[in-house]
């Protein structure tokens, strides 16, 4: 794994005071997990180069992200579901697998027969997207062999994506999936296109130039690059996020490989900084009207943009007054399948109005102008 610059890792500076003062929220976590259950499973759509299609989306249960058991990003949770001790081992996560297989099955619908078929389709997810609380290609988290079984689990599907940090995809790793006949995506969480925001704000080691690297890895075995954003991580008031996100979906959008850009605004999970900023009254979610904003302005990239924000319409999710979040949402929602900001001219509500006003006249991160 690559290392910080010595200019943003200094003793008791930069990353790591931000990984000291995570380390010990985190050590607040108490619970445990079980090892053969997925940490989530869900069926789906989804936008692709391929047209919409239906997913299955797992989250398997590991032993953790490498640099979230140093201290890590500073909204990121989900190191706090993974499994105490480090690792989980090929035959426990073969049975992570199962379930959520056994999830599909009964929870599927079938798929509409074509003109002058027999019978529906069958009742399987299209694409597989496979997640773990930090890289999927780092093989302390998923073994080689455990990769391959996969590969070869979902060769009948038509495109699976995976997980992984920039410093491990290797094409290599990414054969197991294209000499499948599997088409085959990476995404990338690498949150904004500027450096200083990933460093400073999200906490987070690696530059742009290496996200650079890992698509020019991807297509040189003909898979792809999903490029994952984070809109308003801490230390930015609303406008600054606006404005951040948009250029980092152009840029990304700009780099050969990527086809995707998924903006994913933050929402405050437990035991992280955000968390405690946010309990203190320092931070508050992005609006619902800022992911609008980012997707309308952004339309026409060379790329699909899409969002799905979680915990919509809560405190501690993205949210506008209440009145008009599910909406909104809706329209967003509309957006990710049809590409089209013209949806977004069929939802109105008076709280655009204060949206604007916090946009304008918000100068600190730390308060917020609204709740």
């Amino acid at each position: 794994m690559s290392k910080p610059s010595p200019e943003v890792y200094e003793s008791d500076r930069g990353m790591d005071a931000h990984n000291a003062a995570m380390r010990e929220i985190r050590s607040r976590n108490d619970q445990t997990y079980d090892p053969t259950e997925p940490t989530r499973v869900w069926l789906d759509e989804d936008n692709t180069p391929d047209g919409v299609k239906r997913s299955l989306t797992i989250i398997l249960n590991t032993g953790g992200c490498r640099w979230a058991r140093a201290g890590g990003c500073t909204m990121c949770g989900y190191v706090a579901e993974s499994v105490d001790g480090g690792s989980v081992g090929h035959e426990n996560l073969m049975t992570q697998i199962d379930r959520c297989l056994d999830h599909e099955r009964e929870n599927i619908e079938p798929a509409a027969s074509a003109p002058g078929d027999d019978g529906p389709a069958d009742a399987s997810a299209d694409l597989i997207k496979i997640y773990t609380s930090g890289s999927f290609l780092d093989e302390r988290e998923i073994p080689a062999e455990t990769r391959a079984a996969i590969g070869e689990r979902f060769s009948d599907r038509e495109r699976i994506v995976v997980e992984s940090l920039p410093d491990f995809v290797e094409r290599e790793k990414l054969t197991d999936f294209t000499e499948q006949g599997l088409e085959t995506d990476v995404a990338v969480g690498l949150e904004t296109a500027t450096d200083r925001v990933r460093h400073d704000c999200i906490n987070k080691y690696f530059n742009f130039a290496e996200f650079e690297t890992a698509c020019a890895e991807a297509q040189s075995v003909d898979a792809g690059v999903k490029a994952y954003l984070l809109l308003k991580p801490p230390f930015l008031t609303e406008r600054e996020a606006i404005e951040d996100m948009k250029s980092s979906v152009r840029r990304c959008a700009s780099v050969d490989g990527c086809h995707t850009v998924s903006m994913n605004p933050t929402n405050v999970q437990r035991y992280t900084m955000v968390e405690e900023l946010y309990h203190e009254g320092g931070y508050r979610p992005p609006w619902l009207w800022s992911i609008c904003d980012v997707l309308e302005s952004t339309a026409d990239t060379d790329a699909i943009v899409v969002s799905d924000p979680v915990g919509h319409g809560s405190d501690r999710g993205p949210h506008n007054c209440g009145e008009c979040d599910d909406r909104v949402q809706t329209a967003i929602k509309d957006f990710d399948r049809r590409q089209d900001p013209s949806v977004f001219d069929e939802v109105r509500c008076d709280c655009e109005l204060t949206h604007e006003a916090v946009t304008e006249r918000e100068k600190s991160f730390g308060a917020p102008l609204t709740n």
